[in-house]
This record gives structure tokens, C-alpha cells and sequence, in this order.
């Protein structure tokens, strides 16, 4: 499905979202890296970096095979972004289980991490798992994972500056004139100054410098 779609004239990115660590293989990737329109960005389910927590979960994969899939990726891809979900305070989790999930993120790296508060869904098995944690822990712990990856996300944009990327542009920058914002396939946020008009637009850039709010500034 995926080749017959780079196959097809006016789709110019394929990107990869909410994929499962099972599914990327080593011939699944090493296929991939063939396509010129597939992203090297993978957005790879995770919730837990903790086995004990994913199990309570539900989860189908362990944090071995989710680190096996980060590495496969990496071997097939130059600079691949992989970016996660992650949920603090499921039903039972504790310090030490916290800190396993901390220290499997710090070790992996990810470009970027979504960190979600475990909230109660009425009907859920979760819902009724004891003991719930309470919404101090909660903050605590997710303001510790969105530290880490706002590090890593800077470290990560840091090694592409000076590097010529292609940006697919979205829109006019809010407030701000002759601006345009997009995205480089690793879907990096880049801001790029141009007196033409640029939306749905894909051009070569260069990476300049990563400004505070969010994005990476560029030149053409």
C-alpha cells in the first residue's frame, strides 16, 4: 500500500504516525528508506517505559522490542526523528516504576515526548485499579518527562542547523510579516522569512538557528 501511494502524482510526503514497535522490521524499514516520500519521522507508540506498567496496560510489547524498533530505525534512516506518547500516573505506578520509564526515555533519546496525566474513564478496567495516583504526583512527574524532552528536542535540532532541509510551508507566521511557518520531513517546526508568497510550497532551506518559541529559524 505504501509503495502504490509514492507511486501516486501530488502526494509529495508520506508520514508515519501512532506506529506500533511490532510492526517496524527490519525489512519494513530498510523498504521505507527506498521511498524518497516517506519522512524520516515516526511518531512510535510507547505509553510506558516501564514492562510492569505496560502489562497493567495492556500494552503488546515490551520496552526491549520498542528500543529494538527505535534502533532499526536509526540504522535505515540518517537522522530519523522518533517521537512518543507517554502517560504519568496510570493506576499503580510507582516511584521506582516512574523512574524506570525516566531512565528508558533519557536512554533512547527521543526527538520529542507528548506527556499525558492518566485520567479516569468511567467503565474502564483502569478506573477501577487500585491504588489511583493523585494529581501532585501526576504533575510532578510529567513536569519531570516534559524537562527531558524539551532538552532532547533541542539537542536534536541543534545537530540539523547548517543542514539544507526541504520544508513543506503551512502557513503565514501569526503577527509577524513575510514570515512562514512549516515543517522539514524529521518534522521539525522551521520560520522562514520570504517576500514572495510561499504557502503550500515545498522549499530547500537552510537551518539556522532555534529560536525560543519553538520553531528553527531558516534562510532559503
Amino acid at each position: 500500500v505504501i509503495k502504490r501511494v509514492q507511486e501516486q502524482d501530488g502526494i509529495e510526503r508520506i508520514r508515519f504516525s501512532s506506529v506500533e514497535p511490532g510492526i517496524v522490521t527490519e525489512e519494513f524499514a530498510s523498504e521505507l528508506s527506498k521511498l524518497d516520500k516517506v519522512c524520516d519521522h515516526f511518531h512510535l507508540s510507547l505509553q510506558s517505559g516501564c514492562d510492569a506498567t505496560l502489562a497493567r496496560m495492556n500494552r503488546k510489547y515490551t520496552t526491549e522490542e520498542y528500543e529494538n524498533a527505535c534502533n532499526i530505525l536509526r540504522k535505515n534512516f540518517t537522522h530519523p526523528a522518533i517521537t512518543t506518547d507517554v502517560i504519568v500516573g496510570f493506576p499503580g505506578e510507582t516511584e521506582e516504576e516512574f523512574e524506570e520509564t525516566r531512565k528508558f526515555l533519557e536512554e533512547i533519546d527521543l526527538y520529542e515526548m507528548h506527556v499525558f496525566k492518566y485520567s479516569i474513564r468511567k467503565g474502564t478496567k483502569a478506573a477501577d485499579m487500585k491504588p489511583q495516583i493523585n494529581d501532585q504526583i501526576k504533575a510532578k512527574r510529567s513536569n519531570i518527562l516534559l524537562e527531558m524532552s524539551k532538552q532532547h528536542q533541542k539537542e536534536f535540532e541543534t545537530k540539523q542547523l547548517g543542514m539544507v532541509k526541504e520544508v513543506l510551508i503551512e502557513e503565514k507566521m501569526h503577527g509577524k510579516d513575510h514570515y512562514y511557518t512549516g515543517h522539514t520531513k524529521e518534522y521539525i517546526k522551521v520560520a522562514l522569512y520570504s517576500e514572495e508568497p510561499l504557502e503550500n510550497k515545498i522549499v530547500k532551506v537552510k537551518l539556522r538557528q532555534i529560536l525560543d518559541d519553538g520553531f528553527v529559524l531558516a534562510e532559503c
